[in-house]
């Protein structure tokens, strides 16, 4: 008897977007009716979380199941070493077609640079792929040659264009596709005007912990409105869930839905002038909370809401669970599968979270390495060093707004955090406290060099918007030099 066919895998992730900010999260401002049907349909993770809320290093954990201190990447502009495995080197030695598009961010400096086929490309087999650009209208991507094919009109159109074009492929084969937009990622109001109309900045609702910003996090801002801001990047997301629908209707077309288990979720989340602060890198919820969404018809409940600790590590051993393919490389990630089908899988009690060297965007705003931990109810961090930083009751302050690291009274349940800490530390070979001895024990001296030199650079044109004007968050030409490490706002 012939064996059944293993599912197709539809991974679709946004940069930048908070768990928090789409309609079936609980929030009425922003319109994200393809999300919230699909949500409808599958499941719906409430306690997902980036490990290491940044780019590169989270992209390279997502696609490996490895913490940065075992995947080598440890900061932005960081080549993923080309002897790492990925989800795909596996999926395709199971027979696997597999695919890439959009914004890969994996392949080190320069940003433009052009991923050839082979063990860069860490065993993704269609390729339509720009290493790192956020000019949204000004945009272009590489298939096999080094030759750029130019982009017209609003990057994530084409993206998904291409997208639909691989699930439609009549290829008998099953398929792994990975699909990467930009957006909301800043620049803000790099949306097409249609949904930038559709959202008064009045009318939105601020978060409760929104507060003017630090005077380390105003580089970032740079004279942004906190409200007009929102409304953009809402208008991101909603673009971005047109596109979603598009893709979805298509997968519906093509006969394969039943058969493929589609994930949206996104790298990490955004400040966004929640505690004066910009961006990410930073342990608070609006960093760290990432949405996750899981739908594979007839076998995750429809419409289930669960309160699973899930992190991004662990999304790669979970999807080879699901599909049946064994793990035959070493991955600090936990296999939740079994859990995700009802069963009686594991729940972990608390997701490890790292910065191991500090770059661009937190040294803007003045914060050095830390660790910290996300259980259930609480959020614990510690600063280089490992001086206790936050200490949060998620539960009784879910804006975080009582900072409860220094009162007496939870002294016990502060030590028993800084114990588990400890324990994750040794668990994932966090070896150093400082991030220069990271780059020189894991050998990253040159790279991270090269990644410097660019930094330095970096602002040599400004960013444009869609009206062809130079983009209203102020990027033209800025770069900010703290603490003899350059900064570049990525």
């Amino acid at each position: 008897m012939d064996q059944p066919q293993p599912p197709n895998i539809l991974f679709v992730f946004a940069d930048q977007l908070r768990g928090s900010d789409f309609g079936a999260a609980g929030n009425p401002d922003v319109a994200t009716p393809h999300l919230d049907q699909l949500a409808r349909e599958g499941m719906r993770l409430t306690h997902a979380y980036a490990n290491t809320p940044v780019c590169t290093p989270n992209r390279a954990t997502m696609l490996t199941g490895l913490y940065p201190t075992h995947h080598r990447v440890i900061a932005n502009d960081l080549p993923l070493p080309e002897d790492c495995p990925s989800i795909a080197t596996l999926l395709a030695e199971a027979g696997y077609r597999t695919g890439y598009i959009g914004k890969w961010h994996l392949d080190g400096v320069p940003r433009s640079r052009f991923t050839p086929p082979g063990p860069r490309r860490h065993g993704f087999e269609d390729w339509a792929v720009y290493n790192c650009s956020h000019s949204y209208f000004d945009a272009r991507y590489y298939r096999d040659t080094d030759e750029p094919i130019e982009i017209d009109g609003y990057e994530p159109i084409t993206q998904t264009d291409l997208a639909c074009d691989f699930v439609a492929d009549a290829d008998e084969r099953p398929f792994c596709l990975f699909l990467s937009w930009g957006p909301p990622h800043d620049p803000y109001d790099q949306v097409p005007a249609s949904y930038r109309a559709r959202y008064d900045p009045e009318s939105l609702q601020l978060r409760a912990n929104v507060r003017d910003l630090d005077e380390d996090s105003t580089f970032l801002a740079r004279n942004l409105s906190p409200r007009e801001t929102l409304a953009n990047y809402y208008a991101a997301i909603t673009a971005l869930d047109d596109q979603l629908g598009r893709l979805l209707a298509t997968l519906k077309a093509s006969g394969k839905a039943g058969d493929t288990i589609v994930i949206f979720t996104s790298d990490h989340g955004d400040m966004l002038f929640s505690h004066g602060r910009m961006k990410k890198q930073l342990p608070f919820e609006e960093s760290i909370n990432v949405p996750l969404v899981v739908r594979w018809p007839d076998r995750i409940a429809a419409g289930r809401v669960d309160d699973l600790m899930i992190s991004t590590v662990d999304l790669t051993p979970t999807l080879l669970g699901l599909v049946g393919v064994p793990v035959t490389v070493p991955m600090d990630g936990t296999d939740l599968s079994a859990t995700l089908r009802g069963g009686d899988g594991p729940r972990p009690g608390a997701v490890f979270l790292l910065e191991l060297l500090m770059v661009d965007e937190a040294i803007s705003q003045g914060v050095t390495e830390w660790r910290g931990l996300r259980t259930e109810r609480f959020t614990y961090a510690v600063r280089a060093g490992g001086v206790p930083w936050v200490l949060y009751d998620n539960e009784a302050d879910p804006w975080q707004l009582r900072n409860l690291v220094a009162d007496p009274a939870y002294l016990g349940l502060r030590q028993q955090l800084a114990d588990e800490l400890s324990r994750w530390r040794q668990r994932v070979d966090d070896r150093h406290v400082d991030g220069a001895d990271w780059v020189a024990d894991l050998g990253l001296t040159e790279l991270w060099q090269a990644r410097q030199d660019m930094a330095k650079a970096f602002y040599t044109r400004p960013m444009t918007s869609p009206d062809g004007n130079a983009s209203g968050d102020g990027r033209a030409a800025e770069v900010a030099v703290k603490g003899g490490r350059a900064h570049l706002d990525r």
